[in-house]
């Protein structure tokens, strides 16, 4: 499955203090990039950052501290990532970000909060999965998938609750729609193959299936 990594300079203000020895993350780096640049091991970088508990998360403007640790004050939630492969990476740019944010508050401006989270969660499966193209903006302008992309709707600028919701959606409420791949409201659509399709969660108005 295709790691992503996202790259949210408007987040970079809920991670601590700059440290010592510190890097500043720029566009297109990983974990992995950074400690190779550096001279460290992966496992040597994340020991010295536990503020970083998803290496797979690192945002632009973050500060990474370079400074060796000692191993024994490793944590938990680095050893969970210590055995694993940190390759075929998907980077999201700001741009790409916005886009999303975009095309939730289009598809979901009436809907909850977790409904708006829901719908970034369905495009971000979409660019995990195999069936479907490998970018947020390809996902998204991909032929007769999202009605507000053919109407104009996703031009509209995002709103502050559906930016919230994209930052939600890639970090603890990445799952709410247990990997689903689609959604619909079944009061006004007038296509119905989604119906024979498996329904894995109702939120709001929207159904979301596998």
């Amino acid at each position: 499955m295709k790691k992503l990594i996202y790259l949210l300079t408007f987040l970079a203000a809920l991670f601590i203090a700059v440290p010592t020895f510190a890097y500043t993350v720029q566009e297109g780096d990983t974990m992995t990039k950074i400690a190779h640049q550096n001279g460290l091991t992966l496992e040597e970088i994340a020991r010295a950052n536990p503020q970083v508990t998803n290496l797979d998360l690192i945002l632009v403007g973050q500060e990474i501290n370079l400074h060796k640790s000692n191993p024994t004050s490793e944590s938990n939630s680095v050893e969970a990532y210590s055995n694993e492969t940190y390759t075929d990476e998907l980077v999201l740019s700001e741009n790409e970000l916005d886009l999303l944010a975009r095309i939730v508050r289009a598809e979901a401006q009436t809907e909850p909060f977790e409904g708006k989270v829901a719908v970034a969660d369905v495009v971000l499966n979409r660019v995990e999965s195999s069936e479907f193209p490998d970018t947020i903006e390809e996902v998204i302008y991909e032929p007769r998938q999202f009605q507000p992309v053919s109407n104009g709707q996703v031009n509209k600028p995002a709103d502050e609750e559906s930016i919230e919701a994209v930052a939600a959606a890639i970090s603890d409420m990445r799952n709410i729609t247990e990997d689903s791949l689609f959604f619909y409201n079944p009061d006004i659509a007038t296509n119905r193959w989604l119906d024979t399709r498996e329904t894995t969660v109702v939120i709001g108005q929207h159904v979301f299936k596998n």
